[in-house]
Parts: structure tokens; sequence; C-alpha cells
């Protein structure tokens, strides 16, 4: 019982300082030197209507055209231009994924933030929104992926991703950008192109609740990994004769500021953190799995590389061979998907530890809150009330916890 309540101390402890630690739960003065970003578009018709900022964003773009970092910086005109934008909107604006001027908000952001790297670097910073994870978002995948709530028996028994296909087909808009990809996907002579785009229009139309029990199904037989597996319909999106090297095809995916948006976006929710309990930056594994979907019908597509029930692994089509002087880069860039202690522990092997899990912390919300807390008989919901109250409410719970604790 303490180590149990221990655990839940712990919990709350995280919960309750990276609530307060978030920006938008600040106010007034505590605010000071940070401004919400908006949207690039929005960003862009701000700075048009400014003439000062207006001129030297076009100064900015002239000073980028066919010239490298270390050349533009060299001119003070384009420094100046630089130095204006940094307070303007622009530098700090954000796209959402799926909004309807996506690309064009894109193009915005990396007009700006292209002349500010040095170089291609390995890690680049996402033009995404960040997605904030909240604890009913994680009980609600643990469920989507073990098929909680039916008979365990019944369950060890199902097959959860022909399951999830004929959920989506109860679905009429999941139903029909399905069989559109299906339909264009797999046709004798594959088209790519025109695969991919029916790709993404499936995973950024369709609700993830559809969209990630098809994908991250998980499964008790070969014969439904295999239906896993085949989701994307791998052998028109995804393989080819050859595998290119990895580096090559990350340089290729960096043309085009969709794909490199969305593999910048990769990196930054799954890059593995080894300073957090699920080895996902802020533990937000609800974020790496959305990152890794967004990937799904771009030249860096990963899948599932088998069939396999354990030792899952994913890839993009590539391999790091012909690296030359770059192969160590490369095998990390590769690692960032096959050896990725972040994206793997969000995958359906481990699915069953999530769901026990989230079972465990939502019995600490109802210890905390009807055994602990004297005169309590409530559940506490983890979203319910505002920010502020659910801090104090938390609070007030560790403090009972530290006192049953030491008693």
């Amino acid at each position: 019982m303490i180590l149990a309540n221990a655990f839940c101390l712990f919990f709350f402890l995280e919960e309750t300082l990276r609530s307060l630690a978030s920006p938008s739960s600040l106010q007034g003065p505590e605010l000071h030197g940070w401004r919400p970003p908006v949207d690039c578009v929005r960003a862009n018709e701000l700075c048009a209507a400014e003439s000062n900022c207006s001129s030297r964003y076009r100064t900015l773009r002239q000073c980028l055209a066919g010239r490298d970092r270390n050349t533009m910086l060299a001119n003070k005109e384009c420094q100046a231009a630089l130095e204006v934008l940094q307070e303007s909107p622009l530098y700090d604006c954000r796209c959402k994924r799926g909004m309807k001027k996506e690309l064009q908000c894109l193009q915005i952001y990396w007009s700006i933030h292209l002349g500010l790297t040095e170089g291609e670097e390995f890690y680049e910073a996402s033009p995404y929104e960040p997605v904030t994870s909240r604890l009913s978002d994680i009980f609600r995948l643990a469920s989507i992926f073990s098929g909680t709530g039916a008979d365990p028996a019944v369950s060890a028994k199902s097959n959860h991703c022909l399951d999830a296909a004929k959920a989506c087909n109860l679905n009429e808009n999941c139903k029909k950008l399905r069989s559109s990809y299906i339909s264009i996907c797999n046709r004798e002579i594959c088209n790519r192109r025109k695969c991919h785009k029916a790709l993404r229009q499936f995973f950024d139309r369709v609700p993830s609740e559809y969209t990630y029990r098809m994908l991250f199904c998980s499964c008790q037989d070969p014969g439904c990994a295999e239906r896993r597996r085949q989701t994307i319909l791998p052998s028109c999106s995804y393989e080819d004769k050859d595998k290119p090297n990895c580096l090559d095809l990350r340089s290729v995916c960096r043309t085009d500021h969709l794909c490199r948006s969305r593999l910048a976006d990769f990196h930054a929710n799954c890059r593995a953190s080894y300073q957090t309990l699920t080895s996902c930056p802020a533990d937000n594994y609800q974020a790496c799995l959305g990152s890794y979907a967004g990937m799904i019908g771009f030249d860096m597509t990963p899948n599932y590389v088998d069939s396999s029930l354990t030792g899952i692994v994913v890839s993009p089509w590539c391999s790091c061979r012909g690296s030359g002087n770059m192969e160590e880069e490369c095998e990390k860039f590769l690692r960032d998907f096959t050896e990725n202690p972040c994206l793997l522990l969000s995958l359906p092997q481990e699915q069953g530890l999530k769901a026990n899990s989230s079972k465990e912390l939502s019995m600490c919300f109802t210890e905390l809150t009807t055994n602990i807390i004297p005169g309590s008989n409530k559940v506490i919901r983890p979203n319910s009330g505002s920010r502020r109250a659910r801090s104090s409410a938390t609070l007030t719970a560790v403090s009972f916890l530290i006192l049953k604790l030491a008693l």
C-alpha cells in the first residue's frame, strides 16, 4: 500500500509541476517576455500591414535566394532585416497539421527559419504547434489499442485490426476516404504520387480514433499483424525495387516543405529522451504516434518491416549502404525509427503495459479523492474544472498523501 501511494505521489507531483510550468497556466506579469504564437498565414498578414516589417521580410527573402547562411549574414542589410523580423509575429509563428492553408503556412515558416540554421541540421525544430497530452487522451488511447471494455477471453481471440476496419466502415467519412486510397493504391500499375496523396487525405481528415485503431491495433496472431502491415498498401506506397540511401531519402524529403515539416515534427515528438518515464519528450507518446502517422504519404513513409508479433520494428524504405564517410550519421538517422525507445513504447507491442499503467493511474485518482481525502465521496476527473482549480486539488491531494505516508 505504501509503495502504491508513493507511486501516486510521484505521478501527481510530476503532473502538478508540469501544469504549473505551462505558459497557459500563467497570467499577468508572469507572462512578461512571452507571447503566444499565431499561425504563419496570419503572421504574414500582420507583417504585410506594417510597412517596416513588410519591407524587411521582402529583403530577407531576397537575401536567402541562392545564398548560404554565412554569405547572407555578412550582408549588413540582410542582418538588419533579420533583426527586425525576430521581433515580429513571423519569427514565432507556427502551423497546424491539416489546416486549410497548411502548405502556405509552412512555406512562410521555412522562408524565415531556413536562414537561421547553421547549414543542414540533423534535427530541425518542428513548425507545428505542440500537441498537449491530457490524461483522458492517454486513457482513451490505451482503450483503443488494447480493446479494453470487452470480455478478456473474447478480446484475446479478437482480430483488433479487422475490428478497426469494420469500425471505419461504420463511419461515412472514414469509409469514403479509406475506399479512395485502397482503390488508388491497389491498382495493377502503381501511381505512387496519387497513392501518397490519398493516404495523406485519409490520415489528415479522419479522426484518430479510427486511423490509430487501424495503424496501431494490437495483434495476437501473424494474420492480424500482416493485416496491420498492409494498412497503407505498402506494395505501392512504401516498397520499391531497391532501397535508397536513408540520407539521400532525407535530402529528397527536405526539398518539399510538407515532407520536411512532418519529418521535423517526428523528431521533435519522438526523439528519445532519457529524462522521462516513457522515453518520449514530456512523456507525450500520443504526440509521437500523431507525428509518426503524419509522415505516411510522403517519401519518408514509415511502416512495419514484417508481421512479427514481438520485437516490432518500423522503418522508412531505405538503408545505409553506400553512405561512405556519412555512415555513422546515416545509422543514427535510421535508429530513430528502428531502435527508438519512445516510438517502440508507443507501438502495439507495449499497449498492454500502457493499458495497465492507465488503470493504475486512474486508481490513483480514485485513491487520492475518495480514500485519502477525508469526507470525499466523489472522484475528481483528471481534466475537470479550471487549470488553477485542478492544480489546487492536486496539491491538496498530495498533502494528504504525504501525511498518510508519514503515518
